[in-house]
């Protein structure tokens, strides 16, 4: 379902009239004229010839003409979407998407351009004939735990929005609000282990901000273009805020640039207990939720659904911090990074390079294969780049391990 967009223009071809205002030097009569006129698709398309995104390698102007006039439910246009991908023609350090959703019904209204950005972002799954797996059991990871002379941290995060509101590039502020009062109200009901406070950003000082930034517990400022230029960062701070638990071991980040941030997080190799915690958490959290009367958008071809096309299905980023002195100086670093379906960032997080012997290594692909197999996939793959190490570290030679497959067709 979408409702019809008409693009109307007004022309000033004169100024106020005469009784608002009199050129007197001239005697002339001054008034307004308004004129409406329909542009045609193809004068607005966007100049994509220097872009390198996902979005601008898929928009052709017969798809941006189909499309442009329709807006979903909420008002949302292809034109807001795509408006990321434009602003930014590329990135430093990782290839874009160039796009985001502002609800969920943008995957269909807009599912021209939707679905061959998903294939291409998400190594050719096909949202029109693939069905995404869910699996959230714990107890199926094996080898989990990891040698902390090279793993330093271990981090497990996905995200979650709320059916029937919009997402952050689109929401009003009262959706916002409406996101931040759903959540905060369900996570006072967990218990135990997983038991905490929430804090809202508007009530923090500076400095109380800074601290949990530093300590990477907290989102930064919307500074980024990426998230600007995608309508993310405004009214900022209201209605954002951090929830986690009294260790500090899982948080939930409310309207950074999904509805929620679910984090399972500690120090060391120990990633087994850091993804049964995520697990445990993510669904007491869920079960909260629609205890009042709410759910999460999820469908069976798109898995559960993100603002950012990049985070469909699972969402989920598993990943480490691990020194790599010797295998990180080795040309074949990369090549074994690919062929494990892993990726590599500096540890200061997406927008940073990476810098001396540590890395912040995590899975690649987020749709197509469940929680489990992408958290086992990362296992296995941390737990050979650390075999790599031992051997360099003794004199001996490595070998780049076959491709994986992505996903099960």
């Amino acid at each position: 379902m979408y409702l019809s967009k008409k693009t109307t223009y007004t022309l000033h071809l004169k100024p106020q009239p005469s009784w608002q205002g009199t050129d007197n030097s001239f005697g002339i009569s001054m008034f307004r004229m308004k004129t409406t006129f329909p542009i045609i698709p193809s004068a607005d398309y966007p100049d994509l010839r220097r872009h390198n995104n996902c979005m601008a390698h898929s928009l052709t102007p017969a798809i941006y003409g189909k499309l442009r006039d329709k807006v979903t439910p909420n008002n949302w246009s292809l034109d807001q979407c795509i408006q990321t991908g434009v602003d930014n023609p590329g990135h430093p350090f990782i290839k874009t998407v160039g796009m985001v959703a502002g609800d969920e019904e943008s995957y269909e209204v807009f599912a021209d351009i939707f679905d061959p950005v998903i294939k291409d972002r998400h190594n050719g799954y096909d949202p029109k004939t693939m069905k995404h797996p869910t699996d959230l059991d714990a107890s199926k990871i094996t080898n989990g735990m990891f040698d902390e002379k090279y793993v330093l941290s271990s981090r497990v995060r996905t995200g979650r929005s709320i059916r029937g509101l919009s997402l952050p590039p689109c929401c009003s502020r009262s959706e916002r609000r409406e996101v931040e009062r759903v959540t905060v109200q369900a996570l006072a009901g967990l218990k135990g282990d997983l038991a905490g406070r929430y804090y809202s950003l508007g009530d923090m000082t500076e400095k109380e901000q800074q601290q949990l930034i530093d300590e990477h517990f907290l989102f930064d400022k919307p500074v980024s273009p990426l998230l600007t230029s995608a309508f993310m960062a405004r009214d900022w701070p209201d209605a954002r805020g951090i929830w986690h638990n009294n260790e500090k071991t899982f948080l939930i980040w409310v309207n950074e640039e999904d509805h929620t941030r679910v984090i399972s997080m500690e120090k060391g190799g120990n990633m087994k207990r850091v993804f049964e915690r995520f697990c445990r958490g993510l669904q007491q959290v869920e079960k909260l939720i629609q205890e009042r009367g709410w759910e999460f958008m999820w469908n069976e071809r798109l898995g559960y659904i993100l603002t950012c096309p990049s985070n469909l299905g699972t969402g989920l980023r598993a990943g480490v911090h691990i020194r790599l002195p010797n295998l990180s100086k080795d040309p074949r670093f990369g090549k074994i990074l690919d062929n494990m379906r892993l990726q590599k960032r500096g540890t200061g997080g997406v927008d940073s390079a990476t810098t001396g012997d540590t890395f912040d290594i995590s899975n690649n692909d987020r749709l197509g294969k469940s929680e489990v197999e992408l958290v086992q996939l990362l296992v296995d793959g941390v737990n050979y780049l650390i075999d790599c190490e031992k051997k360099l570290e003794r004199g001996q030679d490595i070998k780049v391990p076959s491709p994986i497959t992505q996903f099960r067709k």
